[in-house]
């Protein structure tokens, strides 16, 4: 058992609620798919706008048979599935052997882009969790500051127990 509780977490919490919801819909779509399923295995009604015995094989079903069933080709643009080449850098990139000149800002933004971290899938949620725009939720810079004032305490803590370990040995010397 820790020295302090763990806080619930909204967000996990409303997950796990929307999860057991997708379930329970999930099980009544099935159960709705099966009793679908057993009202078409019956037998077909005649409409009741016929007569009795006015459909007998002397005129044509009231209903076509539905055409076989082939597969239905669409016109695709192969330009957008083949793969495009490499960009190919312009002329002024490369002197005049053909050698391709040095770059240095280009490997500033390199090297720049190595030490950045990905990019975020959904920008609008980090600016939401940044600004503490989800409900339940702290905004991102009162945590870093909990997290720093944290950090600060305990360093602090750990010199003063460092000072007081070399106070005592030197003073038993």
């Amino acid at each position: 058992m820790g020295w302090l509780p763990k806080k619930p977490d909204p967000v996990t919490a409303r997950t796990r609620a929307l999860n057991a919801q997708i379930a329970a819909l999930q099980q009544q779509i099935k159960k709705l798919d099966v009793q679908v399923g057993r009202a078409g295995a019956g037998p077909r009604l005649r409409p009741a706008t016929l007569p009795h015995g006015a459909n007998i094989g002397h005129t044509a079903p009231a209903a076509p048979a539905p055409p076989a069933t082939e597969p239905i080709f669409e016109d695709v643009n192969q330009n957008r599935l083949k793969a495009k080449a490499e960009s190919v850098a312009p002329p002024e990139h490369f002197n005049e052997l053909g050698v391709r000149k040095y770059d240095l800002a280009g490997l500033i933004a390199r090297l720049k882009n190595n030490f950045r971290g990905p990019a975020a899938s959904n920008p609008r949620l980090v600016n939401y969790l940044a600004a503490g725009g989800v409900q339940g939720l702290r905004p991102m810079r009162y945590e870093k500051r909990v997290a720093r004032n944290r950090f600060i305490a305990f360093a602090l803590g750990l010199f003063l127990l460092l000072i007081g370990i070399l106070w005592a040995f030197l003073r038993s010397h």
